[in-house]
């Protein structure tokens, strides 16, 4: 595989090497791509938490009789028989 890389971010791998960290530009780009792994199903959980604890408010809130109607039970049918089409 070959990649091509801005003259900024050669410098940055480069440095990278020559710091004695990695033997070669192969493994920073290999710890550079885990380490994106591991931001991206961090990122996740953030945002999978954050909608636990908005879910939480909104069953607290109906638990407490602050929940509104927004449709009938015949338009919320309609909406999903339009959603199963």
């Amino acid at each position: 595989m070959h990649i091509s890389l801005t003259p900024e971010l050669e410098s940055r791998v480069r440095s990278r090497v020559e710091s004695g960290l990695y033997n070669n530009a192969s493994e920073v780009i290999r710890e550079a791509l885990r380490f994106m792994e591991t931001h991206e199903d961090w990122i996740y959980e953030i945002k999978l938490a954050k909608l636990r604890e908005q879910l939480a408010v909104g069953v607290d809130q109906l638990d407490a009789g602050e929940g509104i109607t927004a449709l009938s039970e015949t338009d919320l049918n309609v909406l999903f028989d339009e959603i199963k089409k």
